[in-house]
């Protein structure tokens, strides 16, 4: 693994000295990594102090923060095994400094210990109590990072109205020197989309009318009366992630978790993991619905005993699902980082004078799992909520295709 090297973006970290360092950038514009490169820095420099870095759950600290911490740390020879305990997330420097990774998703959480040093980690996914709660129990310097896809409490509540904040922009072009050539171009193959250039790119504020979905809520898990109905799938390997989410069904609403998002999957690789997932959870013979763009994957798939179906493509149908989607009450396991990404990230596409695209079109590429939930959604009828309807509908499900039609039938 090669050393992390010095970049613009580290540099504008390092220089800024005001209580509160508050970072707004884009994709790829190495925010949350040049801050851990500052508290690594400080957590060797002698001073003894805690250090917190909170995130709105643990599995986007483990897939993140965390992640990348041990990355660094690696990379410049500075790991070591013995400091770190994997029980409470927490990383002991030679001078007895603690770097700890917490999550705070409730307000009565931030009431713990005090700290000398807070890192807040995509801060805009954390309610202004909570963050305003950790701030006033921290003694020294406070860290925030976001993309600015929409206002929030920073700029309503802090920007204006305290003059102890340094606050930068960073974009990609602020570590150009240790991006891969391939993400630079993929970066800007996306400038003639005003809407997702504007946030991800130039690293401006952005209007929250562009997204696609909205309004869904995060769940800790999935409760104990929800109810597997079936899996949606998007094939992926070499650039794109294949992407397993379930779905699930409970109190008149629909309850997504994410099961697999990895690249490099052969077809076995999916049938290895479904008949693992599928043992696991006692979902014996549930219905997979995969891109039917993937017939000769989907036969395969089949051949080795998965109950897997295509789903139904046909003229406007990405918008038809898209809608479909839209009309539904839906909550998001906390565990589902990949799929929490998309779901914030997904936008619709503008010409270059920022305007909305007629028809409306959504921008591909980072749609991976919300493309196998709309796959897995749209089978299940006109999605009707009455709790009788469902009880009915599934009591009677046949796992063959003509069952599928049998459903989309009962719900017209």
């Amino acid at each position: 693994m090669e050393a992390f090297q010095d970049t613009k973006a580290t540099r504008q970290v390092f220089s800024l000295k005001k209580r509160i360092r508050a970072l707004a950038g884009g994709t790829s514009a190495s925010k949350t990594i040049s801050i851990l490169i500052w508290l690594i820095d400080r957590g060797q420099s002698g001073k003894g102090e805690v250090m917190t870095v909170v995130a709105e759950s643990v599995p986007h600290l483990k897939l993140g923060a965390i992640r990348d911490f041990r990355n660094i740390m690696v990379s410049n020879g500075y790991w070591d095994d013995n400091r770190w305990n994997d029980t409470s997330s927490t990383y002991t420097f030679a001078d007895k400094s603690i770097l700890e990774f917490v999550s705070f998703d409730k307000f009565g959480k931030a009431h713990g210990p005090r700290r000398d040093i807070l890192f807040v980690n995509e801060c805009n996914n954390l309610e202004y109590n909570i963050v305003d709660q950790l701030i006033t129990r921290t003694k020294k310097i406070i860290w925030l990072d976001w993309n600015p896809t929409h206002e929030f409490w920073f700029y309503t509540d802090m920007l204006d109205k305290r003059d102890d904040i340094d606050f930068i922009t960073l974009t990609y072009k602020d570590c150009i020197n240790a991006l891969d050539k391939n993400i630079i171009d993929e970066i800007e193959s996306h400038k003639w989309n005003k809407n997702w250039w504007r946030v991800y790119g130039e690293g401006k504020l952005g209007d929250i009318e562009g997204r696609i979905y909205t309004g869904w809520d995060l769940i800790d898990d999935i409760p104990d009366g929800g109810r597997l109905e079936r899996y949606g799938l998007d094939f992926g390997y070499t650039n794109d992630p294949t992407a397993v989410i379930g779905i699930y069904y409970c109190n008149n609403r629909w309850m997504l978790d994410e099961v697999v998002y990895k690249k490099g999957m052969s077809n076995k690789d999916i049938v290895d993991t479904f008949k693992q997932i599928m043992e696991n959870d006692k979902s014996k013979d549930r219905l997979v619905i995969a891109d039917s763009a993937e017939p000769k994957s989907i036969d395969e798939i089949r051949a080795y005993g998965i109950n897997i179906q295509p789903c139904k493509k046909g003229k406007d149908s990405v918008r038809q699902g898209i809608q479909l989607v839209q009309d539904q009450p839906i909550s998001i396991t906390k565990r589902s980082v990949n799929l929490i990404k998309e779901y914030r990230n997904y936008l619709w596409a503008t010409d270059k004078n920022g305007k909305y695209l007629q028809p409306n079109e959504p921008i591909k590429g980072n749609d991976h799992g919300l493309d196998a939930i709309r796959y897995a959604m749209e089978t299940l009828g006109r999605l009707k909520q009455e709790e009788n309807y469902w009880d009915r509908v599934f009591k009677d499900e046949l796992l063959e295709s003509k069952g599928i039609k049998k459903i989309i039938n009962k719900g017209k």
